[in-house]
């Protein structure tokens, strides 16, 4: 077995894993970076480029169906190409994951390891027997995987989860989506505007990220518009057919239903990469999946030589996080034993449907009952939202009772991916209510509608200036 001894050894070469290697470099370790897969992010490759190339697509589908309600009409109809659809998707996700391949190639042949580790010992890897890398400190960036509910695998070879659909020659006739989350909403409305029959079904009312029930309840009306969406469905039974899969479910009026699908989507979820590492020989403590407990603050594994970054540790499933936190992994594990806490952002959650939806800050469930206050607004008669027929959802802003001091918010409208920003921002800086309501708004834009819910959070904060106003 070839010997390799490093300062820092980095598994995984993905967004945290890549971020890891290049802070511990900066900081002149000597650092391996190891892979057992084909590089490219999941970002690229099947998660956050590849669903926004669908949606896309599937936005401009929808503007024009939408047309008719600004007196536009498509006289010769519409017409969608699947395969057209699809190639564009993958030739555009084939150009970032490129990108990707291409910066980690650049990397010194010397610092890339190609194999499955698995731990020996805290200090030492076995590469499929091939290579033994000891290293002073070691960080797990594996990331995740989809995981799913024994019930879907009776679907067979018509099972499929998000990596599947960006691998498809042209769109289905219709699919079955398990899982509301943040997945199975982009993917099943993308799909159903881009013509193909879509149901989603979950359970426990769960509405992608969202937490807070009046801003949930939202935007399951206004996704109910468009598809079939039953967040906490009665499943009876899933069998693969001749025609397709099968899925016989109780739908939301009550009647007994049975229907089949070309496929079923599992969205119910990730799974960290960490249960073939061999953690359990390490003498940690790990969760229920496998993962052993660590600072957020520094990633770092209890009081060890170890560090965890991105989707391996299973907190913020997030691409800027992942990055985050592979550049305080990849620091600390350089420095140590000098560890340092490292930079964590105002948390900022975005799910890209229409209406898009988006969390600042903890989110509503996780703010101690009684010290806040909540202003809200609703989109339907907001001026710019009726403008351009994007007028549904609801937006809820939380601030601290005793200080004014703008917490976070929830929201399920228009332009939310921009609101949400202005909002982490705002919270990042520790700004009250008063204070961001002396900001510029102008006029006519959806921010407005912020405005509005920013105002009824000061009445109900008692301040001056709302009594004036």
């Amino acid at each position: 077995m070839k010997p390799l001894t490093v300062d820092v050894a980095v598994i995984g070469a993905g967004t945290a894993g890549l971020a890891a290697y290049r802070a511990a470099r900066a900081r002149g370790a000597r650092t391996v970076l190891v892979e057992s897969g084909e590089y490219g992010t999941t970002c690229a490759r099947v998660g956050c480029m590849p669903s926004k190339l669908l949606i896309a697509a599937a936005e401009a589908s929808h503007a024009i169906d939408d047309a008719a309600g600004f007196g536009i009409h498509v006289e010769a109809g519409k017409r969608i190409d699947g395969h057209e659809v699809m190639g564009r998707v993958k030739r555009e996700r084939d150009r970032f994951v490129g990108f990707v391949v291409k910066d980690v190639e650049a990397l010194p042949p010397a610092d890339r390891v190609v194999g499955t580790a698995r731990f020996v010992d805290r200090n030492t890897l076995d590469i499929d027997g091939v290579i033994r890398i000891t290293a002073r400190a070691i960080v797990i960036a594996t990331g995740s995987r989809p995981a799913i509910p024994a019930m879907l695998e009776a679907a067979g070879d018509r099972l499929v989860v998000n990596d599947d659909v960006f691998s498809w020659d042209t769109l289905p006739g219709s699919v079955a989506v398990f899982g509301p989350g943040v997945i199975g909403l982009e993917l099943g409305q993308a799909l159903s505007r881009l013509g193909v029959r879509v149901v989603v079904l979950g359970r426990g009312g769960r509405v992608g990220p969202l937490t807070d029930p009046i801003v949930r309840d939202a935007a399951v009306r206004a996704l109910s518009e468009e598809l079939y969406l039953d967040t906490d469905a009665h499943v009876k039974r899933v069998s693969r057919s001749a025609q397709g899969v099968e899925v016989e479910y109780t739908r939301l009026d009550g009647t007994a239903c049975s229907e089949t699908f070309d496929y079923v989507l599992a969205a119910t979820g990730r799974r960290p990469n960490v249960d073939a590492l061999g953690l359990e020989r390490l003498g940690l403590s790990l969760d229920d999946k496998g993962v052993p407990g660590f600072d957020a603050e520094t990633l770092r594994i209890g009081d060890t030589n170890l560090f965890i970054a991105g989707d391996a540790a299973n907190d913020i499933p997030l691409l800027h996080e992942a990055a985050d936190e592979g550049r305080i992994a990849g620091g600390n594990a350089a420095r140590l034993p000098a560890v340092e806490r490292g930079l964590r952002r105002m948390p900022l959650a975005v799910v890209f449907t229409d209406p898009q939806i988006a969390i600042v800050g903890k989110g509503y469930a996780k703010l101690p009952p009684g010290s806040f206050e909540t202003g809200e607004v609703s989109f339907e008669n907001q001026g710019r939202a009726r403008v351009i027929r994007r007028n549904r959802g609801h937006l809820r802003v939380y601030a601290d009772r005793g200080t004014g001091r703008f917490l976070g918010a929830e929201m399920a409208g228009p332009a939310a991916e921009h609101i949400g920003h202005l909002l982490a921002w705002a919270a990042a800086n520790r700004m009250t209510v008063a204070s961001m309501l002396e900001m510029p708004f102008y006029h006519p834009v959806v921010e407005e509608g912020l405005r509005t819910a920013l105002r009824d959070l000061d009445a109900k904060l008692g301040s001056p200036r709302a009594s004036a106003a």
